[in-house]
């Protein structure tokens, strides 16, 4: 009787290849198949969708089946299916982010971006994100990814849908199928003056709050549960489309 093939899954971030919860989600994943990191040779938080069209890319070798890059996680996870993997992967698995990733943060995170580019790509993808609290323990959440991707694996992943899955700080009380949620800040853009008089700004403001509803993503966490959030690529509003085709514009 042939041997089972293994899995192939690619993993990646935007926290750099070194970060520790790279290191411990490749740990795990290895459990479930043949793992190959993929990722930023530094930090990338924040980096969107972005692909690196200017310049040149580099690849450097981190170990087994490592591989850093010198550009962006969507870079990674494209040059990983189209140019480094001897094989096309079976999965993507993003993270573990250094904090959550809910709401809007979707469209600014590149851990999601990575996932979203794998399944720009057709292959089913997961995004993993660690809440904080006084220090990230990536142990449960690293185990939980193992899991899910096992079952992602086994049963599949609708169309053009990614996973966002936010992890609680403490180890969780089970999980919850989620909506995306909404936050509002106070002072998003904060300004400054420096020593020689010229302003400066901070973008980021506090917290004020959230809104969603029971179903939404930070409601999941806040009561200990993990987070999966289906991502639909699809971002047509399909509710306003009656009312705008009813519209006459001269």
């Amino acid at each position: 009787m042939a041997e089972k093939k293994k899995k192939v899954i690619l993993v990646s971030n935007d926290d750099g290849i070194r970060s520790e919860g790279i290191l411990k989600l490749a740990s795990a994943l290895r459990r479930v198949g043949t793992v190959y990191v993929v990722a930023p040779d530094r930090e990338k938080s924040a980096a969107s969708h972005s692909l690196t069209l200017h310049r040149p890319l580099r690849v450097e070798g981190a170990g087994p089946r490592m591989f850093a890059i010198d550009g962006t996680p969507t870079d990674c996870v494209t040059l990983a299916v189209n140019g480094i993997l001897p094989e096309r992967p079976d999965i993507v698995v993003s993270g573990i982010n250094k904090g959550g990733n809910m709401g809007e943060d979707v469209s600014y995170s590149g851990t999601v971006s990575a996932a979203m580019e794998g399944t720009l790509l057709g292959i089913p993808s997961i995004a993993m994100s660690l809440l904080e609290n006084d220090g990230f323990d990536f142990g449960f959440a690293a185990a939980f990814a193992a899991r899910l991707a096992r079952h992602v694996l086994k049963k599949g992943m609708p169309r053009d849908t990614l996973l966002n899955v936010n992890v609680p700080p403490e180890p969780p009380r089970g999980y919850r199928i989620t909506t995306q949620g909404k936050r509002f800040f106070s002072d998003a853009v904060v300004e400054k003056v420096d020593p020689r008089g010229k302003k400066y700004y901070w973008i980021g403001g506090d917290l004020e709050r959230w809104e969603g509803g029971v179903d939404a993503d930070f409601r999941a966490v806040q009561d200990g549960y993990v987070s999966i959030t289906p991502i639909h690529l699809d971002m047509t509003n399909y509710r306003s489309l009656a009312e705008l085709r009813g519209w006459k514009i001269r």
